[in-house]
């Protein structure tokens, strides 16, 4: 009876992995398949021959290549503002005692909670103010307003499981209290940062309504945005060329989670446990 159990909680495990791994094994398929193979009644589930004419295509004829430049610029930005700003503010939310503390901690939670939408009107007139629309800046910004506070929340889980015996052994040795951060709390921390980097990472390379909205310039425009303006119409969609960027706009954060599903693993549940 337990083995019997066992087959069918494997059966249907993996029948849902399969479910959902179909659009992607499509879209792999779909972007190696030649233009006559595309349309076929009824379709090939294999390509009769393989090519990787769109891919060349998509590299030698389109913007591609600058689209994928603004998102690594993007998403490296954000994470690199997110993470540091989230360090720093869990310290002080886990370390310092000050009056509204745990207040400000629910309210950076609560802004967690708000759709990302309203804050579009906002954030986009700040940004003409301040005279940075339709600029790289104004979505690293922007990303940021929306990544921090879980940044923020996930790694006050984490500082709160840092002793602070071994900050004050630190301080009591003669070290200061930047030096005790870097050389303790910071080594301790380090799985959560990672988590939280890759959490913020993936959430800004995939954002596509921030950059609809307070950007209009090919020049500065995200994959998101510029895959689909560049490919899709009203009266056409170039699924050839389509399906080969989104393999190529994929394999980044597939790479990424690869080798470090690990550390975002863990940081959810401390995220969901701790906090």
């Amino acid at each position: 009876m337990p083995r019997a159990r066992h087959l069918i909680l494997n059966l249907v495990t993996w029948s849902l992995v399969l479910l959902i791994a179909f659009p992607l094994f499509w879209m792999i398929i779909t972007s190696v398949k030649p233009q006559s193979e595309l349309f076929r009644i009824p379709p090939t589930w294999l390509p009769e021959t393989v090519t990787f004419e769109h891919y060349w295509r998509l590299l030698s004829e389109t913007p591609f290549l600058r689209y994928f430049r603004n998102s690594v610029v993007l998403a490296t930005t954000t994470t690199l503002f997110v993470v540091s700003l989230g360090t720093l503010g869990a310290y002080s939310l886990v370390r310092f005692n000050y009056r509204g503390r745990e207040t400000l901690a629910m309210l950076v939670l609560f802004t967690y909670l708000l759709p990302s939408v309203v804050l579009i009107i906002p954030l986009y007139m700040m940004m003409v103010a301040i005279g940075l629309s339709n600029t790289l800046m104004s979505l690293i910004l922007a990303h940021t307003t929306f990544a921090l506070p879980y940044a923020l929340w996930l790694l006050r889980s984490f500082m709160e499981g840092v002793p602070k015996d071994l900050e004050s052994a630190a301080l009591v040795d003669g070290a200061t209290r930047m030096g005790a951060f870097r050389d303790v709390i910071l080594p301790q921390l380090l799985p959560g940062i990672i988590s939280t980097a890759l959490f913020t990472f993936i959430l800004s390379w995939n954002e596509y309504l921030y950059a609809l909205v307070l950007v209009n310039s090919d020049a500065v425009a995200p994959l998101t945005t510029g895959v689909m303006s560049m490919l899709i119409s009203a009266f056409n969609i170039e699924w050839s060329l389509l399906m080969a960027a989104s393999v190529m706009m994929s394999l980044p954060l597939i790479v990424v989670f690869a080798f470090l599903q690990s550390y975002l693993t863990s940081g959810f549940g401390a995220g969901g446990v701790k906090g």
